[in-house]
Parts: structure tokens; sequence; C-alpha cells
């Protein structure tokens, strides 16, 4: 009976100590190999994002890794001042000064002696917007005719049109009118605008370019409604719905709402604000985040209400996080409601 228990206690400490050897093993946030790997992960999402703005890292909030070398990720990030076909990367790149959340990730790095692969990265930004719309999700909303947004778009439906069009020159954006944005499967742009030749040939040019001016000699006008689905998160076509007729866009009487006390000049950021401070690198412990208006300091650690780690879990932020405006500063007669359409949502 007690060699029995015996066996059966030995089996057992045998399994415990099998499943801790295969088991992954907690690492610091802060160490520099989960730097690299962090640093891949992100190259590779940002890779596969042709639309919007590139992802640039906020904070690592778990790290672990396994026998094998394969690191497993938490972290968020935050979207970047860089478009997403800006060739520059976004270790370059400064944060959008908006007042929204880090975006949650998790990812799988395998690294060796010779090389690092990500074998899987996922960034949530698709629950990350929706989250941020207004009361009505899933309602269309006004966004501004020269929002960064638009610009993909605005550049599709343009191709379109000069693809399938009969005309014998190239069109390009002349002026745009009412759009709106709306969370669907992915976003949901409504927008309309009118075109202007072109002295570029078809013949001679595929594609519009900076040599493409306005045919002074040969004023003609296309004007179009288009709707454009995108998600560029899942790598899928951008799907454009365009109807275009001759001449210019129509006069729009602006019947859409504006939020109370909307100017056009509450979106002029204040002279001096364009600059960028020093940036710590990603190792460097220095950067702390910024206040965001309430006199707390913004932290992946509140907003995902983790427990204090010895493994230094989140990391301090990758770069200080400045809130230009949030719209706070306002005068009292011109501070929208609770829950209205903001300024902030303006900005791309």
């Amino acid at each position: 009976m007690g060699r029995a228990l015996g066996l059966s206690l030995l089996a057992l400490l045998s399994l415990h100590t099998t499943f801790a050897v295969h088991a992954d093993m907690l690492i610091f946030c802060d160490d520099s190999t989960v730097d690299t790997a962090v640093t891949s992960a992100i190259n590779k999402f940002n890779k596969e994002v042709f639309t919007g703005h590139k992802l640039a890292l906020y904070q690592v909030t778990h790290a672990s890794k396994a026998e094998n070398g394969s690191y497993g990720l938490q972290f968020t990030t935050r979207r970047s001042d860089c478009l997403a076909t800006d060739p520059k990367p976004w270790t370059d790149c400064n944060y959008l000064p908006i007042n929204k959340k880090p975006i949650k990730c998790n990812a799988t790095v395998h690294i060796n002696e010779t090389d690092t692969d990500t074998e899987h990265v996922h960034c949530h930004i698709e629950e990350s917007s929706a989250s941020e719309k207004a009361a009505c999700l899933g309602c269309p909303e006004d966004i501004d005719e020269n929002s960064e947004d638009l610009k993909a778009p605005l550049s599709l439906s343009i191709s379109k049109y000069n693809t399938q069009s009969d005309h014998t020159h190239l069109f390009s954006l002349n002026e745009v009118g009412p759009a709106t944005r709306q969370v669907v499967a992915g976003f949901r742009f409504k927008f309309t605008f009118d075109m202007r030749r072109t002295n570029c040939a078809k013949v001679d040019h595929k594609e519009l370019h900076d040599l493409c001016e306005p045919d002074q000699d040969n004023v003609e006008l296309a004007n179009c409604n288009s709707t454009v689905d995108l998600a560029p998160w899942r790598q899928e076509t951008p799907n454009v719905n365009i109807d275009c007729e001759s001449g210019p866009m129509p006069p729009v009487v602006l019947t859409r709402r504006r939020p109370p006390g909307w100017s056009p000049l509450r979106n002029m950021l204040p002279q001096g604000t364009a600059s960028s401070p020093q940036m710590p690198s990603p190792t460097t412990p220095g950067g702390a985040a910024a206040s965001t208006g309430t006199g707390k300091e913004e932290s992946s650690e509140e907003l995902l209400d983790l427990p204090p780690s010895p493994f230094h879990c989140p990391s301090k932020p990758w770069k200080p996080f400045d809130l230009v405006h949030d719209g706070s500063a306002a005068p009292a007669t011109d501070a929208p409601v609770e829950g209205a359409f903001s300024d902030l949502d303006l900005v791309g």
C-alpha cells in the first residue's frame, strides 16, 4: 500500500516536472529581445495595411518564451502620424495626437541566432474603432472633406473612373462635397466629388502623377457619387461603387448636423504644436505617458486593469503620448453635449 502510494506520488511529481519544463516562461516586458520581437510583429502588421495610418508601439503588456524560441506577446499600439503608404518605418513616426484608447495586439514571434520571424500578429483595430463611435453604432457620421481617412477612398474612386471611362485624358480631383463614414464590416465611406480633365493623355499615362495638371485649354468636368468599403486589417480588396455624370458637382444645401459650437477654425492647431519633443528609444526607461487632461496619467495597465507585475509589465510607454487638445478647453457655450459629434472625430 505504502509502496503503491509512493509510486503514485513519484509519477505525479514527474508529470509536474515535465509540465514545468515545457510550459512557456514569463520574461521581462522591457527585455531587449522582446523589443526586437515586438518591432518585427508591428513591421509585419503595417506591411499588410494599405489605407489609414501605420501603428506604432505603445506598451508591452505580457511576454513569454517557449523552449523552441517562440515569443508570445501582448502589447498595445497607437495610430501614428505616418500614412500606410509612407515608406518611413513606424519607429521614425510619432503618435497621432487624438484622444483614442490604445489598440490591443497579440503576436507570436520566433527568434533564433540568425533570424527573427513573425509567425502571427493581430491587432484589434475593428473592435477599437467600433467602441469609439457615437452612441448610435453603425449609423453614418459626417466627416470633414479634408479628413485623412477620406484620401484613400477618393484615390480609389478617381482611379476607377479613369480606368473605366472612355475619356481620352485622365481626370484629377477638383472639389469634394459632403462625406460620411459608417462602421459596417469595416468602414463604408459615402461622398460626392467632381473632377477636371488634365493634360495627361491616357495613351501616354496610365495613372495620375504630379505633372498631370488641369487642362486650361479644354475645361471638362465630371461629378460622381461614390461608396467605398474598406477593411484593410483583413487584407481584403476595397469595394468601390461609383456613379458619374458630365459637368460640375451640383450645388448642395448644407443640411448636415454640425456639433454645437462647431467652427472650421477650431480644427486649426495653435502655433508651435507641430514640433515634436525629443523621444526616447524603445528601450529607454525614461518616457512616461502624458496627461490626458484629467490630471491622471494614462497607461495600458489602467485601461486593461492589469495587476502589478514583477516582470516590468506593462512596460513604460515607447514614446510619450501628447494629446494636443480634447475639446475640454473650449468655452462653456461651445462645449458639445455629452455623446455628440466632436471635432476630434474629424481627425484621421
